[in-house]
């Protein structure tokens, strides 16, 4: 079943733009060499992908989906972008429905790059077939959920390489101004010190990300889809929210670097554990009032739906002990909502992000001196800051208590929703240019190595 949805009012002009758009993208005009295809949009990340209009990509957007909820959630939250007052967005989507869905999108090729953020559990399967036929792929994370998938991952990126297109997947973390800020600061040595190695016991990174499944988006309660909470579809949180922080790790501790993650990780040990849900609050979120079959064997005996969306990984990447967390509580406390914790120590300082009742729960970069009451050191950050303003302007250091804090102006502070267009003009440069960052595609099998294994290991030791 094929549908159109496109504003009345907007028709002519539009359907005017898109047919020149066409033209020039088949004459290989960069100004609009790009379409869209969108494939079984079941995570809201995948309308985020087109929250802001995108030069150089065609307002028609080719979805192809099984029918149902999800996909009328994406197209709802599309119309949204659409008829907002400010800035509203133009996109024109095309929507195919029947079962065959997969396939039609593969036979007909009606865009260049597909988007992928929904249910995990046939994502890497997608992806290694998307890219065989020779289509981009922009995914959501994660793009592996067990390490059967990770060994199919690897055969996609083989796969994109002999096919000459570009597999990614959307790293949003990467463009939070005070995580910026702290990779910024670590590559001053002056200021930072040697990144330290660090021990089990006190890594020398430490990553922890706290996140809510009752939680509002675009000012709405975001409605999740019932099989969110299932972890075969998925994925455990010790395989998903996990790979932003694995990935921040590898970005911030060696920037531009090339990691083998058979020569550069050792797994030192991993968990995992359940968030309690009960009926009630899975109904609230989801809308169903009963729990879908294929929970069964997840729900205890007074009706509470376990869901392992907790992980916690210890590792080390090129010696440096790093730990990575990620907890789901159900809804967050009033004023408060997903909070990051971040740390770096270095010879000289220590870099900590931190999101709690102090700083009102929101992020904020803290600069730690190892000495306590170090006159030199203030002196070289001082110094230093130039660096950091001459490409981050407006960016300033206050004294505190235990050293310096950053203080950023609201300009920088985007927000989650608007670095998703981020990350997607990012990629579409690199398209433009041909090719992704020579580090960029080993470091992505590394951090899926990373998740996938530590899955594995989890297991096995709450099996002892």
């Amino acid at each position: 079943m094929i549908k159109k949805i496109l504003p009345l009012a907007i028709v002519p002009l539009a359907m005017a733009c898109n047919n020149n758009s066409n033209e020039k993208a088949k004459d290989g005009d960069s100004s609009s060499a790009v379409t869209f295809v969108t494939l079984d949009p079941g995570h809201f990340h995948a309308a985020l992908v087109q929250k802001t209009a995108l030069p150089g990509v065609d307002s028609n957007v080719y979805v192809y989906a099984p029918e149902g909820e999800d996909l009328q959630l994406h197209l709802k939250r599309i119309e949204g972008f659409n008829t907002r007052a400010e800035d509203p967005t133009h996109w024109n989507e095309q929507v195919y429905t029947g079962p065959d869905f997969f396939q039609k999108m593969i036979d007909e090729k009606k865009g260049n790059v597909v988007v992928m953020a929904g249910n995990n559990q046939k994502k890497t399967e997608y992806i290694f077939k998307t890219v065989d036929a020779g289509m981009n792929v922009l995914a959501d994370k994660p793009m592996a959920i067990n390490t059967e998938g990770f060994e199919l991952l690897k055969q996609a990126f083989a796969k994109a390489k002999e096919k000459n297109v570009l597999l990614y997947d959307i790293m949003t973390e990467r463009f939070e101004i005070n995580t910026m800020l702290q990779k910024e600061f670590s590559q001053l040595k002056n200021v930072f010190g040697e990144l330290e190695k660090g021990t089990p016991e006190n890594p020398a990174v430490t990553k922890e990300s706290v996140h809510y499944f009752y939680k509002f988006v675009s000012g709405s309660v975001l409605q999740r889809p019932s099989w969110f909470m299932d972890v075969s579809q998925q994925g455990e949180g010790i395989v998903d929210v996990t790979t932003h922080l694995v990935d921040l790790v590898q970005w911030e501790c060696f920037p531009g670097q090339t990691l083998d993650y058979t020569k550069d990780v050792e797994l030192v040990s991993a968990r995992r554990w359940p968030t309690n849900m009960t009926l009630s609050q899975f109904s609230a979120i989801t809308k169903q009032n009963a729990f879908p079959d294929y929970f069964k064997n997840d729900i205890t005996n007074d009706s509470i739906l376990n869901v392992y969306s907790n992980g916690e990984i210890h590792y080390k990447l090129r010696g440096v002990h790093a730990k990575v967390s990620v907890t789901w509580g159900y809804k967050a406390p009033e004023g408060t909502g997903d909070t990051h914790h971040s740390l770096m120590r270095g010879t000289r300082a220590n870099l900590i992000i931190k999101q709690g009742k102090e700083e009102n729960y929101k992020p904020v970069l803290y600069i730690e001196p190892v000495k306590k009451d170090d006159a030199a050191f203030d002196k070289d950050l001082t110094a230093a800051l130039t660096t950091i303003q001459s490409k981050y302007p407006g960016v300033e250091i206050k004294k505190t208590s235990k050293g310096w804090q950053t203080v950023i102006p609201e300009k920088y502070n985007t927000g989650h929703e608007a670095h998703f267009g981020q990350v997607t003009e990012a990629y579409l440069q690199y398209l433009k240019e041909g090719k992704l960052p020579d580090w960029e595609i080993p470091n992505m099998i590394t951090k899926y190595y990373i998740t996938t294994s530590a899955l594995d290991l989890a297991k096995k030791s709450a099996k002892k």
